[in-house]
């Protein structure tokens, strides 16, 4: 069985759930599921994250809280797709490596998850549940159709790149912050992750669910970083 990660953007979750947008993730996911992927998938915290760390950052939480607050909100989020995949323990999302290891082990189809623990994005989440998996791939949904030299949101003169190495993507993000929330495309974390064990990372524009389906089928969209 092929294993494979996703990991599903904040940018599908926001601050009233989109229950058609879940659905139509979650369709995309069972297709996969039923054409012989293992699935594992990593979901973000969204705008309840955003806001709860907003708060508790002006109540004078240090970063370490605020990470919490983010984990619980990207875990209720799990909980939401997993209730949407009709998973039969929607609730139990693991909530470290050790759960994250027995529902792997005791899964041959889907595990969903969110956060496991204060100084680690989901995206390092992501990587290392395919480390344990031994998945080769990690697809990250976002609402970019990759990365970019600069920020294209702002900055006009962005070129978006095709393939990066591990090196490059390292040397290009590491100017990004590295606080509770701030995690724009991929955090240093992750990347060192994937690097280390040749996971590729494939960046791509989530906010068509059916982009998730061709990235792990193989089409060449978005950005993909791995190996030279």
């Amino acid at each position: 069985m092929r294993a494979v990660v996703v990991k599903l953007g904040g940018f599908a979750f926001p601050a009233k759930p989109d229950v058609g947008g879940l659905k139509r993730y979650a369709a995309v996911f069972r297709r996969l599921s039923g054409e012989g992927y293992r699935l594992a998938v990593v979901t973000g915290g969204g705008q309840l994250a955003r806001e709860l760390i907003e708060a508790a950052r002006e109540l004078g939480a240090n970063e370490a809280l605020c990470d919490l607050l983010g984990i619980w909100a990207s875990r209720l989020n799990a909980a939401l797709l997993a209730i949407t995949l009709g998973l039969p323990n929607p609730l139990d999302i693991p909530s470290d490596v050790f759960s994250l290891t027995k529902a792997l082990a005791s899964s041959e189809a889907m595990v969903v998850l969110g956060g496991l623990q204060p100084g680690q994005s989901t995206d390092a989440v992501a990587v290392l549940a395919a480390e344990l998996m031994g998945a080769k791939l990690v697809v990250k949904a976002t609402d970019v159709n990759g990365i970019y030299t600069a920020d294209p949101k702002t900055d006009p003169s962005a070129r978006k790149l095709d393939k990066l190495t591990y090196d490059e993507a390292i040397e290009l993000l590491s100017r990004s912050p590295v606080r509770a929330g701030t995690y724009e495309l991929l955090d240093l974390l992750a990347l060192k992750l994937a690097k280390r064990s040749r996971v590729a990372i494939r960046v791509i524009d989530g906010r068509e669910p059916e982009n998730i389906y061709r990235a792990v089928k193989g089409a060449e969209i978005g950005t993909l970083i791995g190996p030279r």
